[in-house]
């Protein structure tokens, strides 16, 4: 498993390689394409490929080669489209500071005219080399597309390629021939070469390398994984601390690369004592590769799945479980080494081709069942994680892998018996690489966490719950998607055209929008967006403070700034990118119609939110009434106003109410308001008495004002009392609970004293025939229940 992925990796780097130089579009005056394309000797390669395209029979490498070719040319037209950018537009910016040319029948001054001709065809000089490059950079561009689309038929071919089926027993017998001929061969050409003096004479000279090479690679296979197994236990054994995942993700990696490096020097060992033929050099390879696959997958197995209880596995499995996991994730991994070995064999001269369905197929028939089996395990672990805590996109993930997997495992098998040999190792070998690559993502996911919570000193929940692990882990995700890309047959050329397309970006209207381009956006409007914070710190904390203004107009201030800011930046990020907002005029207002009734509330309330923080009708800390909720002001933003009630909740009410609805201040300007109570007393009182009484009341209370002083109305006749009304003004509109409170309890406390009744409710019933209640009542006829 890991062998493909090495061979993947350097194909990879060779893909991209020639792609590292290439110019990014804007920048082509620092770049190496400083001089002009040679248009002539492009012209003859164009016609040269369009010659062999056209022809149909050159070979897939030449093809590949002239592709390599195009996309040179292909990257230094892209450099030459944009190198006079500044220069256009300097000439432009003249141009338009001549004003509009003269409609039809009209004239301008001679001197006007002719600067404006002479403009005109110096920018026609200045575009001419842009138009050319762009022509050149279409042409190359089609070429290229065209080789891919070629080569990519070539391999759907060769994919649905028929083969001799493993299923007719003759080519059982030709197979066992074969690699009885092959054993043969290998013994008799090993025997000769071990006869030659001078490859006798070679091992005798490097008899000390050769002896070390084994010592030491059969030490560390034999030692050193248990080696790292015993440093690994400390550190898993430890006290729970932060970094300890990682510290134990670290020493788990000696696992794994100790025995791979013995392996290594084992097969190297061989290969510098030179007694092996070309093919046993590549039968040790291919050896070389099932060994590292098999140790890669017992390592990933005991990341996921460990053996030890208290340390967490994947899902949540359960210790009754991991055991058949690990070894099922094992024999993927001997299994896929395996079929390489297979291929291996199958691709030497002295086996016949009638014998690789026969080599290949009990190996692929084994890696699907234990791809069934591991699909059955994920599923058993799936049933036991859906009562804990394991997330539902867990779940959902672990339910398609079990699907696929029993997908592959049926379809595999069918296409090796059918003969379809090609496209049986284009599907079971990159579902392996998969898994191993989704595994290490996963093993990763913890590892990353854990370094967030040590460099950042947070707790491992709240590493969980962090956002940049989560950034991070998509990143890994991204730079793990080419290598599994390849592994499932996608070209390295391919990927690296699609890296050239990101480069190369799109055009809106004049301007070309590329990585560089948005990168360049995100530095220049954070920048911007950090000064705008530093500026609204300041003036918050600094200059405002010491100015005459209260809390409200300081927050507006501050707020305006602050959104003045954020557009400034915006403006200026975009337009220091070469961006011209012209441009985008056109789009932004098509945007505007759908968000005109899309957004009508939101636009509202923003427009409010803006009056609101101009006029401050309402100001953090007011007392205020709207929409029936009552409290304090607590947060004023552009959308909406956040109150806080008197039940301590938090009501946000959007900021539209504060302007088409009514709204009550109580204490806008100062805290004095005024308190309304009511009091009702029997009929048969003596009114003006009690309106002395309640005068006398409302005076003795400390927090009423003197001047209005209170005053007492005898509202009228009521239905059970006479009604007065006493209203006095507080000082301090906030304590109205408190002096309402205390002055009712007076008011109670001085009626008693004078022996006032406060009446309560009466109500006279009369019986219109009071007889009848003295009749005796039939008493009910009881019914009985009648079967059928």
């Amino acid at each position: 498993m890991i062998m493909p992925l090495i061979r993947f990796l350097l194909t990879l780097f060779l893909a991209f390689a020639p792609l590292a130089a290439m110019p990014l579009p804007g920048h082509a005056q620092t770049t190496a394409a400083a001089e002009q394309p040679d248009y002539d000797a492009w012209e003859r390669a164009a016609a040269s490929t369009e010659a062999l395209i056209e022809g149909g029979r050159a070979s897939t490498s030449l093809l590949t080669a002239r592709r390599g070719d195009l996309v040179e040319w292909r990257a230094r037209f892209l450099a030459e489209d944009a190198r006079n950018d500044e220069r256009i537009a300097t000439i432009q910016s003249q141009i338009d500071a001549l004003g509009a040319a003269p409609a039809e029948g009209e004239t301008e001054p001679e001197t006007i005219a002719s600067r404006r001709t002479a403009l005109n065809e110096a920018l026609r000089a200045a575009q001419a080399p842009s138009l050319q490059a762009n022509e050149a950079f279409n042409r190359a561009n089609g070429l290229v597309s065209e080789i891919d689309a070629i080569v990519a038929e070539r391999q759907t071919q060769e994919l649905l390629e028929l083969e001799p089926t493993p299923a007719n027993p003759v080519n059982w017998a030709r197979a066992l021939a074969a690699l009885a001929d092959l054993a043969g061969e290998q013994r008799v050409e090993t025997n000769a070469r071990l006869q030659d003096p001078e490859v006798r004479a070679e091992i005798v000279d490097n008899a000390p390398v050769i002896l070390g090479l084994l010592l030491i690679g059969i030490a560390l296979i034999l030692r050193g994984r248990p080696l790292v197994a015993r440093i690994g236990d400390r550190f898993l054994d430890a006290d729970h601390r932060r970094g300890r995942v990682a510290l134990g993700f670290l020493v788990s990696l000696g696992q794994f690369l100790l025995p791979l490096i013995g392996c290594v020097l084992l097969v190297g060992a061989i290969d510098v004592s030179g007694f092996l033929t070309e093919d046993g050099q590549m039968l040790a390879d291919a050896t070389l590769g099932l060994i590292l696959s098999t140790y890669a997958a017992l390592w990933l197995a005991g990341r996921l799945f460990p053996k030890h209880e208290e340390r967490a596995a994947l899902f949540e499995a359960g210790l009754l479980l991991r055991g058949p996991v690990r070894r099922t994730m094992v024999f993927i991994g001997v299994f896929t080494g395996l079929a390489n070995v297979m291929e291996v064999v199958a691709a030497l001269d002295i086996v016949p081709p009638d014998a690789r369905g026969v080599l290949v197929l009990p190996v692929y028939v084994g890696l699907a069942w234990m791809y069934w089996r591991f699909a059955s395990l994920m599923q058993r672990i799936r049933g036991e994680a859906s009562d804990g805590e394991v997330s539902s996109f867990s779940l959902g993930v672990v339910n398609i892998l079990g699907r696929t997997l029993s997908l592959v495992a049926v379809v595999g098998p069918i296409l090796s018996l059918i003969g379809y040999l090609n496209a049986a190792e284009a599907l079971m070998v990159p579902t392996a690489i998969t898994l191993f690559a989704l595994g290490v993502l996963q093993v990763l996911q913890a590892v990353v966490r854990d370094l967030y919570a040590v460099i950042f000193r947070a707790t491992p929940e709240a590493a969980s719950e962090a956002l940049l692990p989560v950034l991070v882990n998509f990143l890994l995700f991204l730079v793990a998607a080419p290598l599994v890309a390849l592994a499932w047959g996608v070209r390295a050329e391919r990927l690296g055209e699609l890296y050239a397309r990101v480069i190369e970006g799109f055009t809106v209207g004049d301007t070309r929008i590329t990585p560089g381009v948005v990168l360049a956006v995100i530095l220049v409007f954070a920048a911007g967006l950090l000064a705008t914070r530093l500026l609204q710190g300041a003036l918050k904390s600094t200059v405002l403070p010491r100015t005459k203004l209260d809390v409200g107009a300081r927050n507006a201030v501050t707020a305006g700034v602050g959104y003045v800011g954020i557009a400034l930046a915006c403006v200026i990020a975009v337009t220091s990118a070469g961006i011209d907002l012209t441009a985008l005029g056109f789009v932004v207002g098509a945007l505007s119609v759908g968000i005109g009734f899309g957004l009508q509330n939101v636009v509202s309330n923003f427009v409010s939110g803006i009056i609101l923080l101009i006029e401050r009708p309402i100001s953090e800390g007011d007392w205020i009434e709207v929409a029936g909720n009552m409290g304090i002001v607590k947060d004023i933003s552009v959308r909406s106003t956040t109150i806080e009630t008197f039940d301590k909740t938090d009501v946000i009410v959007p900021n539209a109410d504060f302007i088409s609805g009514t709204v009550t201040n109580w204490t806008r300007g100062n805290t004095v308001g005024r308190v309304m109570l009511t009091v009702g007393v029997a009929y048969g009182t003596d009114t003006r008495r009690v309106a002395d009484i309640l005068m006398e009341v409302a005076k003795s209370h400390d927090d009423v004002v003197t001047f209005p002083e209170p005053g007492v109305d005898f509202m009228g006749f009521g239905a059970d009392s006479l009604d007065f009304r006493v209203r006095v003004i507080l000082r301090d509109i906030n304590l109205f609970g408190n002096v309402r409170t205390e002055l009712n309890h007076r008011i109670a406390e001085a009626l008693a004293r004078e022996g006032i009744e406060i009446p309560f409710a009466q109500r006279d019933i009369w019986l219109r025939n009071p007889e009848a209640l003295s009749q005796p009542q039939p008493q009910p006829v009881p019914v009985k229940d009648v079967e059928e």
